[in-house]
């Protein structure tokens, strides 16, 4: 009987395929799965976005208006309360420090949202999603691959906000150990560190806003609605962080923790509420990353 069966095989041209064979299981010889859509490639597709231009420009550019807005207003005015604008033109770890704090809440959000939350939608507008797909692109890695890519741009631009600031900090006011608002200096040496502390944290808490955007991003054909849903969230979350009624529930909100850095700056780091934002950031971004593997798996991809 098998000799009746590998015959029948042979006569249609199907001959068995030794083991190891890539066309044994039905793929096309030269076939490797490994292959396809490497993360250099999907990189450059990204690079050549008009939107990632623009994004990168606007972050670049801000430090530099910043200073602009300083050098032409004078030096800032107490007003009571102790703030990082206070002493923002101490030096240029002060203003690094100051530029982050005014764009951790709003301008790093959509920017992480529109690198994580494009990605996928933007294929699925320009109905390309499908032929990606028939490329054969297994699903699971197209969207690792986009996942990665799109995490990478989140990152880079979420570092280079800081460090143009340096710069342009460095050029306008000088290079000085770090002034607390609060009171008392930290040696440059020191505030280094803490500077690698408070970018880092700056981008664990951003995860929940790149997971949710991705999430959307693999729901919808709209990188606009992908995007804006994950700001949305933001503004939701900081809009009942204020509601002080809530108590402790508040604790739970993806933003609460959102500016914990600030406790790097004081003259012993207080890890607390950093460890909470950190559990509570992750923990929201494995959640909905996992979703947004499960939803896309089981998508009928038709555009």
């Amino acid at each position: 009987m098998s000799t009746g069966l590998t015959t029948g095989a042979a006569l249609n041209g199907d001959r068995p395929r030794p083991p190891g064979d890539p066309r044994a299981d039905g793929g096309a010889a030269g076939y490797d799965v490994g292959r396809t859509l490497p993360l250099r490639v999907e990189a450059i597709r990204q690079f050549r976005r008009r939107r990632t231009l623009v994004a990168f420009a606007i972050l670049l550019l801000l430090p530099w208006v910043l200073v602009a807005a300083f050098k032409i207003g004078g030096d800032p005015e107490p007003d009571g309360f102790p703030s990082l604008v206070d002493v923002a033109t101490s030096g240029a770890m002060n203003f690094a420090l100051f530029a982050l704090f005014v764009s951790t809440g709003f301008l790093l959000v959509v920017a992480v949202a529109l690198f994580c939350g494009d990605t996928v939608a933007s294929e699925a507008g320009w109905s390309s999603l499908r032929y990606l797909l028939a490329a054969p692109v297994p699903r699971a890695r197209l969207l690792r691959q986009k996942l990665v890519v799109a995490l990478g741009y989140a990152v880079v631009a979420v570092v280079s906000l800081p460090l143009m600031s340096l710069v342009a900090g460095t050029v306008a006011f000088g290079w000085d150990d770090v002034r607390l608002p609060t009171g008392g200096e930290v040696e440059v040496g020191t505030a280094l560190g803490r500077m690698g502390i408070v970018i880092g944290y700056a981008l664990v808490s951003q995860l929940v806003v790149a997971a949710l955007a991705f999430l959307l991003s693999v729901t919808t054909d709209s990188p606009l609605g992908a995007v804006g849903g994950a700001v949305g969230l933001v503004i939701v979350s900081n809009i009942l962080d204020a509601v002080t009624a809530l108590g402790s529930w508040r604790d739970f909100l993806p933003t609460h923790w959102m500016y914990s850095w600030m406790d790097a700056l004081q003259p012993q780091i207080q890890w607390t509420g950093m460890a909470k934002g950190t559990a509570i950031s992750v923990a929201y971004a494995l959640v909905l990353f996992a979703l947004a593997f499960r939803r896309f798996q089981g998508r009928d991809v038709v555009s």
